[in-house]
């Protein structure tokens, strides 16, 4: 299978669980990697028969700047349906990282895998 990803996606967002939490946005990192065959994409060099990548940059940028979820476990679960359903992606690997979580940490965050790879 091959892989096409987005790194370094950021996002502004309300998330978290604290009142201060709900009054601000924050950013949000994600690197999105997703299984998809290219094969027909490169023997055509059409568009047509890939994963557009900037449509579902697109889609999940209105996803999380318009969502407020409490959780990152939920925020992370809804793109990867997203991706899934919308885009036929059968496998999905999404990092998500938000920064200064943890004032001692540089990086705090959740990674998943959906799907078959």
């Amino acid at each position: 299978m091959d892989i096409i990803f987005l790194g370094g996606l950021e996002i502004d967002t309300v998330i978290g669980i604290y009142d201060w939490e709900r009054k601000i946005k924050q950013k949000i990192i994600l690197d999105i990697e997703m299984g998809f065959d290219i094969q027909k994409a490169a023997a055509s060099d059409d568009i047509a028969h890939t994963l557009d990548y900037k449509a579902v940059s697109d889609r999940v940028v209105d996803f999380v700047e318009h969502s407020e979820f409490y959780l990152v476990e939920k925020l992370i679960e809804e793109i990867a349906g997203i991706l899934r359903s919308e885009f036929a992606i059968p496998w999905v690997k999404i990092t998500l990282n938000k920064k200064g979580a943890i004032s001692r940490a540089r990086d705090v965050g959740i990674i998943i895998e959906r799907g078959e790879r």
